[in-house]
C-alpha cells in the first residue's frame, strides 16, 4: 500500500499556469510512496488534457481521473476516494500548491505519533512562489493529542482548511462517507462528520501550503447559487450533528458554526454582492436562522467573534427586513462617496 494518495478536483484550470504549479509542486515531493490522483471534473477547457500530459511526465505517479459530468468539488473528491490506494488521504485544491517535503513530514509524524489525522498551516500569496509569506495557524496546540471532550471540542471549533492535512483512511473508508455533491462548500458540510471520526491529530506550526488569491476562487463569488450552497452546507452538517450525538454533546460550537456560515457570512456576501437585491430572501434567511437557533445570539463564541457593528446589524434585520436593507444600502453609498473624494 502506499503511503498518501492526494486528491486533487480540477476544473478548468488550464489558464495562467495554475493548474501545472500545483501538480508540479505535489508531483516534486520528497514522499515517495504516494499518488496524485487528479480528477478533471468536466472542464470546458484544456486542463485534462494538461493532466494527460502530467501523466506521461511523472508515470505511476499522476493519475488523470476524468468525470464524464460537472459534479463541483465535492462528487471529484468522490471519485478521488474510490482510486485512492494510499494509507493516508490528503486534498489540495487545482490552485495551492506545498512546499517539497510536507508530505514525507506529515506522514512521518503521523507513523510515529500514531496520529489519524496530521495539519499544518498555510499562506495567502499573489502569485508563484516557493517563498510563504505571513503564516496563518489553521490549528492550533490546544488541539493536538488523542482526542477526549474537551480537545474535540477545541477541534470542532476551528477544524481548519480541509486541504491543509492528511487523514487516515479509515476515517473515509471505516464508515460510509460521501462528499455533497453538485455544490460548493462541501469542506463546510462535512468538518463535523470528520471531525467525530477523528481520534488524535497533530499540527506542523509552519506556513507550507500557499493558499492562491484570485478572483475565480469560490470564496471570493458572492452569487445567490453560492449563498443558497453556503446554506445548505450548513443544513447537511446540522443534520448529521443531530442524528450522530454530536448537537447534544457540542451544541455551543455546532450553533456558533450554523450562525457564522449559515447566517452571517450569506447575509452579508448578499449584501455585498452586485446582484439585484431579494427582500424575501433576506427575510427568510434571518426566520430560518431565528427557527434553528433561536438564541444564537447569546452564544459565547458568537459574541466573541461577530464585532459590535455586524451584531447591531444583524438585530436590525431581525427586528426588520426592510429597515435593514435600508440602512445597509445607505452604508454602502456612504462608502462609495468617501472612497470617490480620497481619490480625488
Amino acid at each position: 500500500m502506499l503511503d498518501l494518495s492526494v486528491i486533487v478536483p480540477v476544473y478548468n484550470m488550464a489558464k495562467d499556469g495554475n493548474l501545472e504549479y500545483c501538480i508540479h509542486s505535489l508531483a516534486r515531493q520528497t514522499l515517495q510512496s504516494m499518488e496524485i490522483i487528479a480528477v478533471d471534473d468536466a472542464s470546458t477547457d484544456d486542463s485534462l488534457k494538461i493532466l494527460r500530459e502530467f501523466e506521461k511526465i511523472y508515470p505511476g505517479r499522476v493519475k488523470a481521473v476524468a468525470s464524464p459530468e460537472n459534479r463541483r468539488q465535492g462528487g471529484a473528491r468522490n471519485l478521488g476516494l474510490r482510486e485512492a490506494q494510499g494509507r493516508y488521504i490528503g486534498f489540495m485544491d487545482a490552485d495551492d500548491w506545498v512546499v517539497e517535503d510536507l508530505y514525507e513530514r506529515m506522514v512521518e509524524l503521523a507513523k510515529s505519533t500514531g496520529a489519524d489525522v496530521v495539519g499544518t498551516d498555510m499562506s495567502r500569496v499573489y502569485e508563484h512562489t516557493m517563498i510563504p509569506a505571513q503564516r496563518e495557524a489553521c490549528n492550533f496546540l490546544s488541539q493536538t493529542g488523542i482526542f477526549d471532550h474537551e480537545i474535540r471540542k477545541e477541534y470542532l471549533l476551528h477544524p481548519g482548511p480541509l486541504g491543509t492535512k492528511i487523514y487516515v483512511r479509515e476515517i473515509f473508508f471505516d464508515k460510509e462517507f460521501k462528499f455533497p455533491e453538485h455544490m460548493s462548500y462541501e469542506d463546510n458540510a462535512t468538518f463535523v462528520e470528520i471531525g467525530m471520526r477523528m481520534k488524535h491529530f497533530e499540527h506542523i506550526p509552519e506556513a507550507n501550503v500557499f493558499y492562491y488569491q484570485h478572483g475565480d476562487s469560490t470564496t471570493h463569488s458572492h452569487d445567490l447559487k453560492n449563498c443558497q450552497d453556503r446554506m445548505e452546507a450548513m443544513r447537511i452538517m446540522l443534520k448529521y450533528a443531530r442524528e450522530n450525538g454530536a448537537l447534544e454533546e457540542f451544541r455551543d460550537v455546532i450553533e456558533y458554526h450554523f450562525s457564522i456560515f449559515f447566517y452571517r457570512n450569506t447575509l452579508f456576501s448578499y449584501m455585498q454582492s452586485k446582484i439585484k437585491k431579494d427582500t424575501g430572501f433576506v427575510r427568510k434567511l434571518g426566520e430560518e436562522m431565528v427557527s434553528t437557533f433561536p438564541d444564537f445570539r447569546q452564544n459565547t463564541y458568537y459574541i466573541q467573534n461577530v464585532n459590535d457593528y455586524e451584531q447591531k446589524l444583524i438585530n436590525l434585520h431581525l427586528r426588520s427586513t426592510i429597515a435593514f436593507m435600508f440602512v445597509y444600502k445607505l452604508k454602502q453609498i456612504s462608502r462609495k462617496i468617501r472612497r470617490k473624494k480620497a481619490k480625488q
